[in-house]
C-alpha cells in the first residue's frame, strides 16, 4: 500500500504479509527461466545423439558441435541487451510476453529442423534456430527476473530473497534436470533405434513451459515498483546512472562471467563426460548418468533459497564458492581413482555443481536485481547477465580447445588431463571470484530495493534532474495490490514496527506509535490529504510523488 505524505512523498510499507496469490505472481514472472535450463542442457543430449550416433561425418573436422552448444549463448546475449532497454522503457510485462512468444516459436522450429535431406545443412539450420531461441531466453532475464525481484519486496522480510531464487535459478536447474531425464524417458519409450525421433522430441517439448506460463503473463499488470519509479525512455539520465552504479555493475558482471564460464560448459558436457566413461553404445546409461549428475543442481539451489534470507546473499555466496573450490581440487587430484568408479565420480562431480548453485548460482541474479534503482534495473541486470553469458559462450569454446591438447585424431582422450584440466582451470577461476565477492560485493538485506529507490531519487534531485519524469501513470495498479489495500482499509492492520492503524468509517486511517507523535494516513480511496514525517519510523521508505 502506498501512503501519500506531506511534501509529496510516497510512503510505502516495505514489509507485507505472505499470500499465495503474491507468490503465484512471482512464479509467473520468473518461472519461464525453466526454458533457459531446458534449452541449454537439452543440447547436451542432442549433441551426443547427432555427433556420436547419427551423423558423425557431419561433425568430423568441423566446429559444429561446439557451435551448436555455444550459439544459444550468443542469442541470449543479444536478447539480454535489447530487452534490458525495453524492460526499462516499455515495461516488464510487455517484454515477458514477447520473450515467451520468441522461445515458443523458435523452439518448435528447432525441433523441426530440415533442409532438403541434407544432413549438414539440417544441422546448420538447427544452429540458426538455436540462435533465435537464445534471443527469447535472454529476454527473460531483464524482464521476468526483474519483475520477480520487484514483486518479492512485497513479501515478508523473512522471505524475500528465497522466492526470487525459487522462481529463477531453481527453475533453471529444474530445466537442466528435466531435459536430461527426457533423454532417458524417450529412449525407454521410443527405443534406442529411434534416435532421429528422440532428439526432435527432446527439443520440441521445450514449448510446454511457454504454453503454460503465457496465459498468466497476459493477465498480469506492470509491477507497482515499476509504475512508481520508472523514467520516461527519452529522459533516462545515463551519465548519472553510470556515475552511481558503474563499479557495482563491473564487479557483479565479472563474478557472473567467471561463474558461467565454469558452470555452463560443465553442465552441457556432462553427458559427453559420462559418454566417455560408460558404455557409449547404451544411450540409457549415458543419459541416465547425465540425469543423476544434473540432479545435484537441485539440492544446492534449494538449500541456498532456504538459507539466503537468514545469511544474506553475500555470505551465502562466499560459503558456496569456498566449498566448490575445495571439491573442485579434490575431484581433479583424485580423478585417476574416481574414473573407474562412475558412481563415485558422479557424486563428487555433483557436489561440485551443488556448491556452485548454493553460492553464485543462486545469488548472482539476486545481487544484480537488488543492487540498483528500479528505473535502470532492466539494463543493469541485462548487461551483467549478458557478460555472464559471454563467459558461458567462451567456456564452451575454451574447454574443448584445452582438452584438444590431450586427444587423438578421433577425439579420444589420451591422458587424464583431458578430464582434469577443465576442473583445475575452473576451480582456479572460482578462487578469483571468491576474492571479488569478499572484498567488493555489498550485502543486500531485506527491503533493500525500497531504500535503494529512495536514495536514487534523492541522488537525482541533488543533481538537478526533473523529478516529473519519474513514474508511469497510464498503467493500472495490479489487482492483487488493490485487493490488499481494500482489505487493510476495511479491517485495519498491525505493523511489526509497533505502529497500529485504526480505520474510521469515512475511509481515513490514524497511525499511532507510543514513541512518536500521531500522524494521519491518506487512503487511496479517500480524498483528504494526510501528513506523515518520514523520520518517525525506519520501517518506511520515502519516495517523491510523481507529478501527474
Amino acid at each position: 500500500m502506498s501512503v501519500q505524505a506531506e511534501g509529496g512523498d510516497l510512503i510505502r510499507p516495505v514489509d507485507r504479509k505472505f499470500t499465495w496469490r503474491k507468490f503465484g505472481t512471482i512464479v509467473a514472472c520468473g518461472a519461464a527461466l525453466f526454458s533457459d535450463g531446458y534449452a541449454n542442457n537439452s543440447m547436451g543430449t542432442v549433441n551426443t545423439i547427432l555427433k556420436k550416433h547419427l551423423y558423425p561425418d557431419v561433425f568430423k573436422n568441423s566446429n559444429r558441435s561446439e557451435t551448436m552448444s555455444a550459439i544459444v549463448f550468443a542469442g541470449t546475449v543479444v536478447g539480454m541487451l535489447i530487452f534490458g532497454y525495453l524492460s526499462d522503457t516499455l515495461g516488464r510485462k510487455n517484454g515477458m510476453i514477447i520473450a515467451t512468444l520468441i522461445i515458443l516459436i523458435f523452439t518448435a522450429l528447432s525441433a523441426g529442423s530440415y533442409y532438403k535431406g541434407d544432413h549438414a545443412a539440417m544441422v546448420d539450420m538447427l544452429i540458426a534456430w538455436r540462435f533465435l531461441t537464445g534471443i527469447g531466453i535472454g529476454a527473460e532475464y531483464p524482464t521476468g527476473s526483474v519483475a520477480a525481484a520487484e514483486k518479492t519486496e512485497e513479501m515478508p522480510k523473512t522471505f524475500q530473497h528465497g522466492p526470487f531464487i525459487f522462481v529463477t535459478n531453481f527453475a533453471i536447474d529444474m530445466g537442466f534436470v528435466v531435459s536430461a531425464f527426457m533423454g532417458v524417458l524417450l529412449v525407454w519409450i521410443c527405443g534406442a533405434d529411434h534416435t532421429r525421433l528422440i532428439w526432435r522430441l527432446v527439443l520440441g517439448l521445450g514449448v510446454v513451459p511457454c504454453l503454460i506460463v503465457l496465459p498468466f503473463r497476459l493477465a498480469m499488470e506492470q509491477t507497482k515498483s515499476y509504475q512508481q519509479n520508472s523514467i520516461k525512455y527519452n529522459q533516462i539520465p545515463y551519465k548519472l546512472i553510470l556515475k552511481r552504479y558503474w563499479f557495482r555493475l563491473m564487479i557483479i558482471s565479472l563474478v557472473w562471467f567467471i561463474y558461467d564460464f565454469i558452470s555452463y560448459p560443465f553442465g552441457i558436457y556432462s553427458s559427453i563426460i559420462t559418454d566417455a566413461l560408460v558404455d557409449s553404445s547404451s544411450l540409457v546409461q549415458v543419459f541416465g548418468w547425465s540425469t543423476v549428475i544434473n540432479c545435484f543442481y537441485l539440492p544446492g539451489s534449494f538449500l541456498g533459497a532456504l538459507f539466503v534470507d537468514r545469511l544474506g546473499p553475500k555470505k551465502t555466496m562466499i560459503i558456496g564458492l569456498t566449498l566448490q573450490i575445495i571439491v573442485g581440487y579434490i575431484l581433479a587430484g583424485t580423478f585417476s581413482k574416481l574414473k573407474v568408479h562412475i558412481a563415485a565420480f558422479c557424486v563428487v562431480y555433483g557436489l561440485f555443481l551443488t556448491f556452485g548453485e548454493f553460492g553464485p548460482g543462486d545469488n548472482l541474479g539476486l545481487l544484480a536485481s537488488k543492487s540498483c534503482a528500479t528505473a535502470c534495473k532492466g539494463q543493469f541486470y541485462g548487461i551483467a547477465a549478458a557478460i555472464g553469458k559471454i563467459g558461458a559462450f567462451a567456456g564452451t569454446y575454451a574447454f574443448p580447445r584445452l582438452q584438444a591438447h590431450w586427444q587423438d585424431a578421433d577425439e579420444n582422450a589420451t591422458s587424464n588431463l583431458w578430464y582434469t584440466a577443465p576442473f583445475y582451470l575452473g576451480t582456479s577461476m572460482a578462487v578469483l571470484s571468491l576474492i571479488l565477492v569478499v572484498f567488493f560485493v555489498q550485502e543486500r538485506p531485506a527491503d533493500c530495493q525500497a531504500r535503494e529507490d529512495a536514495e536514487f531519487r534523492e541522488y537525482l534531485r541533488e543533481n538537478g534532474f526533473d523529478m516529473s519524469y519519474l513514474g508511469r501513470h497510464d498503467d493500472r495498479i495490479a489487482t492483487d495490490e488493490l485487493a490488499d489495500d481494500y482489505d487493510e482499509k476495511m479491517h485495519g492492520e498491525y505493523n511489526d514496527t509497533g505502529m497500529t492503524r485504526d480505520i474510521s468509517h469515512d475511509g481515513h486511517a490514524q497511525y499511532n506509535n507510543q514513541h512518536h507523535e500521531p500522524s494521519t494516513y491518506q487512503s487511496q480511496y479517500a480524498a483528504p490529504q494526510a501528513t506523515y514525517t518520514p523520520q518517525q519510523s525506519t520501517a518506511y521508505a520515502t519516495h517523491p510523488t510523481p507529478k501527474y
